[in-house]
């Protein structure tokens, strides 16, 4: 047996022995005694300015990608519960020098992020603090006010803010601005059907509007191109968009329309305007070339409306390689019935005239 007079006991025995120190022992340390010690968990608060500076680039990445899970994820890393607000202040901060989709987004992410990052006292402190400095953040964007209201008014919409925190501010002593703002905000939640209507209270842009939409916008945009000619409102147009997933869809309209045109005025406007935009990187290279392959997918029904579609399109791409580079794998799948239609044994490999007749 392991026990028993004159053995050592079962091997870690004696461990499970509790050790008692002997105050009359010579080695004996008051001070090391750790009887009446008691752990506590300390929470290291970070600075206000750290906060928003690690919170900046989440925000600005939310933008980019629009998936609020993540950005919650990497938020909940360094925001502690006294300092959540400052996220709500940030967000909203940075939402101002933005688009309205931005605001949008912004606004979507306060809503995903209430109840997990803030609670509702946390983001009406925020809108306090934010209506205090709204004089000095008018200066930078003058529409401010108006941009804060419809963060507030949206807030209530969303169950995120009660409906109280603008009713207390009503007659509370504020600046011009806040003031402002805060009748603007009551005035939008008191709207028959208010909070229906606040849903869209950022309008509808970028990717969240439907495909049809967009499709429509980018037929009156060329339309209005040709009849200005304005090249910079036209750019300034497709950046308004904000669609750059769905740019192959303006290239792919753009060849439409001059290969439907066939005016040789219209498909030099058409060229100039697809130029600028590889000039600007608006379009990119992918982006240009997904569109002409898809209008060469769609040849064999474009040419039952247009007769004349190879040919148009044989001319206006050699219009184009003129201007910019198009993709070898564009080139390499150009078809070249649009000159075989037009020419015979007979004419020694010329084109006939008749098809050189058109619009000019």
């Amino acid at each position: 047996g392991a026990g028993g007079k004159g053995v050592w006991g079962v091997p870690g025995s004696e461990l499970l022995e509790e050790y008692v120190e002997d105050a009359n022992d010579p080695n004996y340390d008051s001070e090391a005694v750790n009887g009446d010690v008691e752990f506590k968990q300390v929470i290291v608060e970070a600075d206000p300015e750290d906060i928003v500076r690690k919170s900046e680039p989440v925000i600005l990445e939310y933008f980019e990608h629009g998936d609020t899970n993540a950005a919650a994820e990497d938020l909940l890393e360094f925001v502690t519960a006294s300092r959540s607000h400052l996220v709500c202040e940030t967000i909203i901060e940075i939402a101002l020098d933005h688009k309205p989709s931005h605001c949008e987004m912004a606004s979507v992410l306060i809503s995903d992020l209430y109840g997990r990052v803030f609670s509702a006292k946390d983001i009406a402190y925020a809108f306090e603090r934010l209506l205090e400095k709204l004089p000095d953040l008018v200066l930078d964007t003058p529409e401010a006010a108006v941009l804060m209201s419809n963060f507030i008014a949206r807030c209530v919409a969303d169950d995120c803010l009660p409906p109280k925190f603008v009713q207390s501010k009503t007659g509370a002593d504020l600046n011009s601005s806040a003031r402002q703002a805060i009748n603007r905000a009551e005035t939008l939640l008191s709207m028959k059907q208010g909070l229906v209507r606040l849903d869209n209270i950022w309008g509808v842009g970028g990717g969240i509007r439907p495909v049809k939409s967009l499709i429509r916008q980018i037929q009156l945009l060329l339309k209005e191109y040709l009849t200005s000619g304005d090249l910079a409102e036209a750019m300034r147009c497709v950046r308004d968009l904000e669609v750059p997933h769905f740019h192959h869809e303006l290239v792919y309209e753009t060849v439409l329309l001059a290969v439907e045109a066939i005016n040789s005025s219209v498909e030099e406007q058409l060229c100039t305007f697809l130029a600028e935009l590889r000039r600007c990187v608006i379009v990119t290279p992918d982006q240009m070339d997904r569109g002409f392959l898809r209008v060469l997918e769609d040849m064999s029904d474009i040419v039952l409306d247009v007769p004349l579609a190879y040919i148009m399109l044989d001319r206006f791409v050699e219009r184009c390689q003129l201007r910019f580079r198009l993709g070898d794998h564009v080139l390499a799948r150009m078809p070249t019935r649009g000159r075989k239609r037009f020419v015979s044994e007979g004419d020694g490999g010329l084109i006939k005239d008749h098809a050189l007749k058109l619009r000019e």
